[in-house]
């Protein structure tokens, strides 16, 4: 690679920086478009044109024909209206334009988006507007302009919009904790995120043979393979050539677009890898996870391949997740839950941590509903998966000093020791504060916290929602009290104290996994919400309406519209998971394997024209197994589509529970008849491609 394509000048080519806007905006508008950016201020509309025709210039440059706002509906996925940058002139001539009133709004169709109920299908007008906070790129030889997605009444039809509205929350309140700290030179508080993303990579000609893989993203069935992920020798292996070239070229789209992914390896569970990026600010952070999830998907069928980004696409084996990353800090580069070398003298990081500890054990139920999807239902709880239940993890030494401010007892600090391997040519180096709990959904990781809830088909935008407003809330009461304090330092300590004490319950070191933590939580009172439904109803509860409305995130006409989308997706998952069971049964499964028993009675019947005494009894046992199972199962099959047929005329909300109660039992119970029928059925009769064969077929 020569140095016209190196790295460095490859990363955020396509992206309309701020390098790039330094070089081609005026003076004045480059430093008013940085103070929108920087700050968070309401752009000058006085300088869109200027942006505009800068934006357009460079983007004609780099061979787009057209721009689109990029948003973020309720879908969970995004969404793209192109427009040419074309405009006639008459005389068969024609130009290329592009205004300040089409960078800052657009206006598509938003009756056909999920809105909960906020827009009548009659009603179809909406407004995308332009987030100037992340930046424009180029891909697909069109310049897209992330935005925000509102209706035509004003209300949020998008992730975006409640997003940053949680950001300016944790910044207004954030600055005040810091004016009473003495900072006078921070402007803004910055939440930042890294989405650490696991995936599936199978053979696309698999995928294509499968209804379940092409339909649902996950398969129905598939009894185990003879190896699953027992033998341990997939986790940070070697990774096969085919994956390799396709993990660089997915490095080098990102690159250009500015996303700095920088970590790639095996997973535990064979066919499974992870990407990780590094961290920027939140809204930046969940822009990228969602063009790294789509050009994951885009790029794997150049190289044979399809992508799978649902939770648990193989029972048996590990689901993937989405390790969000999250922190706090502020524009001049402090990073807030940075404990230093002296975190029981560091008072804001203690007031800080306290802040987001208060909000985890306040607020757990709405980061259990950011996590709760009907994919993420078969994942949780499994190997290398939290369970429901929301508890944090500060480590050992962190966890000492915590529990020595609640007891006013001495703290007494673990002196950094160095590992050294015993081994002469290899250095000793030096061992961190902290382990790392695998089981823990909320772990402090030295200075940030990893929430390891989110589904890897997610967005990552409801838990970042979460925890900004949470935080800001925990923030605004400490500001509260510290305000009209008569002693700053004597009600600081006071009120750590206090927070540290009260909340201590959503501490936890050990096994999550275990059964003796689920009965220790109940006893601590936490909740634990075992389904996604169980976690939905809790969305509008009187303290959760507070929170979002007091902090301007999310009106309760949001929120309502947000509760019906999120059961609304669940009943529609389950909807479809159902259909294709029953078509899978009855069109693949049960034609195939009766097909498998009449050759075998074929055979029985040739051996006994040859001879009365050749031994069929091997045969016959299969065929009566076999002639079962297709009986019950064509039986199961029926029950599941009579009780899927009620849930179809039920509301959206008692559908779910009634899938919960009635529906996924039915499935489950087919999906076992299925998996047994495989497990007799020759290899060449067998219509679907099976865990064996997909999970160790890339090379």
């Amino acid at each position: 690679m020569d140095k016209h394509n190196s790295i460095p000048n490859i990363f955020a080519s396509a992206v309309f920086s701020e390098d790039v806007m330094r070089e081609r905006l005026p003076k004045d508008v480059y430093k008013s478009l940085l103070h929108t950016i920087a700050e968070g201020t309401e752009i000058d509309a006085s300088i869109a044109d200027v942006v505009a025709g800068a934006m357009k210039d460079w983007a004609i440059e780099h061979g787009a024909t057209h721009f689109t706002h990029w948003f973020q509906p309720l879908s969970g996925v995004t969404a793209e209206k192109h427009d040419a940058f074309l405009t006639p002139v008459g005389h068969g001539k024609a130009i290329m334009e592009f205004s300040g009133k089409e960078l800052i709004k657009g206006e598509p169709d938003a009756s056909s988006f999920p809105s909960g109920g906020l827009r009548a299908t009659f009603e179809a007008r909406g407004y995308t507007a332009w987030d100037p906070a992340s930046y424009a790129f180029i891909k697909d030889g069109s310049l897209y302009i992330p935005t925000a997605f509102c209706s035509y009444t004003g209300e949020a039809l998008d992730t975006k919009t409640p997003l940053l509205r949680s950001m300016d929350a944790i910044n207004r309140e954030g600055l005040r904790i810091l004016r009473l700290f003495g900072d006078t030179t921070t402007k803004r508080v910055i939440t930042t995120v890294g989405a650490e993303q696991e995936y599936f990579l199978i053979d696309k000609e698999h995928f294509k043979a499968r209804r379940d893989l092409y339909f649902c993203g996950r398969t129905l069935f598939g009894a185990p393979a003879v190896k699953g992920q027992e033998m341990e020798d997939h986790y940070f292996g070697q990774i096969p050539m085919r994956v390799a070239e396709y993990m660089h070229a997915l490095d080098i789209e990102l690159w250009r677009l500015g996303i700095s992914a920088k970590t790639k390896h095996n997973e535990s569970a064979p066919s499974q890898h992870e990407l990780a990026p590094m961290y920027g600010t939140v809204n930046i952070g969940v822009d990228h996870n969602q063009l790294i999830m789509e050009y994951m998907k885009k790029l794997a069928p150049s190289f044979g391949m399809e992508c799978l980004l649902a939770e648990k696409p193989f029972e048996g084996i590990n689901g993937s997740g989405k390790h969000n990353n999250w922190s706090i800090g502020t524009d001049t580069g402090i990073n807030l839950l940075k404990p230093g070398k002296t975190p029981e003298e560091n008072k804001l990081f203690l007031l800080t941590l306290a802040a987001v500890i208060k909000a985890v054990d306040e607020y757990q139920d709405l980061l259990r509903i950011s996590s709760a999807t009907a994919g993420n239902d078969c994942r949780l709880g499994g190997n290398e998966a939290p369970p429901s239940v929301i508890s944090i993890f500060l480590g050992d030494e962190l966890d000492n000093l915590v529990h020595s401010i609640i007891d006013g007892s001495a703290y007494s600090k673990k002196s950094s020791k160095y590992m050294s391997f015993g081994v002469s040519t290899v250095p000793s180096i030096r061992r961190d504060t902290t382990d790392r709990n695998r089981t823990s959904p909320f772990a402090f990781t030295g200075n940030k916290f990893e929430f390891r809830m989110i589904g890897s088909a997610q967005s990552i935008a409801l838990a970042n929602i979460v925890l900004n407003t949470a935080v800001a809330a925990s923030l605004a009461e400490f500001a509260d009290k510290l305000e009209n304090a008569d002693s700053f330092d004597s009600a600081l300590e006071k009120l750590i104290q206090s927070t540290l004490k009260k909340h201590q319950r959503i501490l936890f070191l050990g096994n999550s996994y275990t059964k003796e933590w689920e009965i220790e939580a109940k006893e601590r009172g936490l909740s634990n919400y075992k389904n996604s439904p169980e976690a939905y109803a809790h969305f509008l509860d009187k303290r959760n309406i507070e929170l979002f409305t007091r902090f301007g995130v999310m009106s309760e006409t949001e929120m309502r519209s947000r509760r019906e989308i999120l059961f609304e997706s669940y009943r529609k998952t389950k909807n479809i998971e159902a259909r294709t069971m029953i078509e899978m049964t009855l069109r693949d499964f049960i034609p195939a394997v009766s097909s498998y028993v009449g050759s075998l009675s074929e055979s029985v019947n040739r051996k006994r024209l040859v001879s009365s005494k050749i031994d069929t009894a091997a045969e016959c046992d299969i065929i009566e197994k076999l002639s079962s199972l297709i009986d019950k199962a064509y039986t199961a099959a029926c029950e599941l589509e009579r009780v899927e047929g009620i849930a179809n005329k039920k509301n959206a909300e008692d559908a779910s529970y009634y899938y919960i109660k009635t529906v996924i039992p039915r499935m489950d119970a087919l999906r076992k008849t299925v998996d047994a029928m495989e497990a007799l059925t020759a290899r060449n009769y067998w219509p679907v491609p099976t865990y064996g064969d997909i999970l160790f077929s890339v090379k």
